[in-house]
């Protein structure tokens, strides 16, 4: 089952360090791109990834086509796309070893994730880390 007391959530978001944020965007009035800058400026460094802007610079970081193309672990795939599209990014997070997706505000896929929680991983839907760190006092990574 998806993740969905305060309490779990609030333990996810303290024990992330490094997001990779799919569909994030460049334009300023997208949720995606202030969400991003809101997960930075709270401590996490967030790794965009849009095939759109590959190769362009969000927030400081460079943004990567496709999450096999990260190098780094990743805690948490923030998933910035509609519900159907979202199984992909899914199905991405399990082949990298990811430890959970964030499936966005209006965002539900229960196939996607049945698939990542039998991969092992944690998942939440239909929910947004930017209003839950301040909603459950997650304390700001130093």
């Amino acid at each position: 089952m998806p993740l969905t007391s305060d309490t779990e959530i609030k333990t996810l978001l303290e024990g992330a360090r490094t997001i990779a944020l799919v569909g994030a965007s460049d334009r300023p009035d997208r949720p995606s791109y202030r969400v991003m800058k809101t997960l930075q400026d709270h401590g996490y460094r967030v790794i965009p990834v849009n095939p759109q802007i590959t190769g362009e610079h969000l927030h400081g970081e460079f943004v990567f086509r496709e999450l096999a193309q990260l190098g780094d672990p990743i805690d948490i795939v923030d998933i910035f796309r509609n519900s159907a599209a979202a199984g992909e990014a899914v199905d991405q997070a399990i082949a990298i070893g990811a430890k959970a997706v964030w499936m966005q505000l209006g965002v539900i896929n229960h196939e996607a994730a049945a698939r990542a929680e039998a991969a092992g991983l944690q998942v939440v839907m239909d929910r947004c880390p930017a209003i839950d760190i301040p909603a459950l006092g997650v304390a700001k990574i130093q």
